[in-house]
Order: structure tokens, then C-alpha cells, then sequence
């Protein structure tokens, strides 16, 4: 399996981690029953439009992601709006649709999460693995340099112990 480096633009940073939230343009338009370019002209018309929280992709292909409730919302509102009118989208989607088209996106969204846990899990795994490591080295680093300041206290008390200080003439060990 191949994969390529996605540029990922958080416009609305308070969604990270909360992708589940998120609907891609198109999905949104095919939840509601309205064409995609439907959707593209809300957006450019109306500045009441969802603010884009995501965006993958680079260059003009880029993948745009809006809260899914809010972009429900909106869409209820113009519908509603356009109720009076005679729509040009064409007939009503049965419910039994949106419904196996929400479990669809709920399904691919577990599939998504359940590879990144995983992964996680890995990465985690190895982090443990490499902390143990190196707390044992610290240990072992710490070991050794108290073995080394020891040895140097016990030649100093030894040359201490071995050299004589000249006591000056007609004092008898006293100061």
C-alpha cells in the first residue's frame, strides 16, 4: 500500500480530533439531496455558509470539511427557503438512503480509527521499549560515575594518609 503526503490545512483548529464531526462537501450535498455545485454556490452566495474547518489536498483539488450539524442546519434553512419554489434537485431521498449512507461513512470512520489506534498502539510501544532502555542506561551511566567519584575520594584520603606535614621546630604536634 502506497501513500502520499496529504497537505492538511486546520482552518477551525477546536475540530482536531474530531474528524467524526466533519462532512466533506460532496458527502453534504448527497446527504441533503442537492447537487454539489448546490453546496459550491451556498457557500460563495451566503456568508452564513459553515466555515471550513479542513482542508486536505493541495493546489485547487483540495477536499473541504465542515461541521456536519452545522452544514445540516444551514441546509434545512435553504431548503426550507426554496420550498416555494419548484426545486430543480430532484426527488426527495428516502430516508432509508440517508440512513445506509450514514452508516456507510460511521463504518469507514471505525475502519479509519481502528488503523490509527493501531498504529498508535506501535508507536507507543516502541516509545515504552526505548524509555526503558535508556532509564537502565541512566542507571547504569549513574553507577559509574559513583564508582568513579569513590575511587578518586579514596586516592585522595590515600595520598592524604601517606603524605607527612612537617611540623615546624620546637612546637610537639600542636598549633
Amino acid at each position: 500500500m502506497t501513500t502520499t503526503a496529504t497537505a492538511i490545512v486546520w482552518l477551525r483548529p477546536e475540530y482536531k480530533g474530531r474528524e467524526d464531526e466533519l462532512i466533506h462537501l460532496s458527502a453534504a450535498a448527497t446527504l441533503v439531496g442537492v447537487t454539489r455545485s448546490s453546496v459550491s454556490n451556498w457557500a460563495k452566495r451566503h456568508n452564513d455558509f459553515p466555515k471550513i474547518a479542513l482542508m486536505m489536498g493541495i493546489g485547487a483539488g483540495r477536499a473541504k470539511y465542515v461541521p456536519r450539524n452545522e452544514f445540516l442546519d444551514f441546509a434545512r434553512t435553504q431548503l426550507n427557503k426554496e420550498a416555494g419554489i419548484a426545486r430543480r434537485t430532484g426527488p426527495h431521498r428516502p430516508t432509508a438512503v440517508i440512513r445506509s449512507e450514514e452508516i456507510a461513512h460511521h463504518e469507514r470512520q471505525i475502519t479509519r480509527l481502528t488503523e490509527l489506534e493501531k498504529r498508535q498502539a506501535k508507536t507507543l510501544a516502541s516509545t515504552r521499549s526505548a524509555l526503558r532502555k535508556h532509564r537502565a542506561r541512566l542507571g547504569q551511566a549513574r553507577q559509574r560515575l559513583d564508582a568513579e567519584v569513590e575511587a578518586v575520594r579514596d586516592l585522595e584520603q590515600h595520598a592524604r594518609s601517606t603524605t607527612s606535614i612537617p611540623q615546624p621546630r620546637g612546637t610537639k604536634g600542636s598549633l
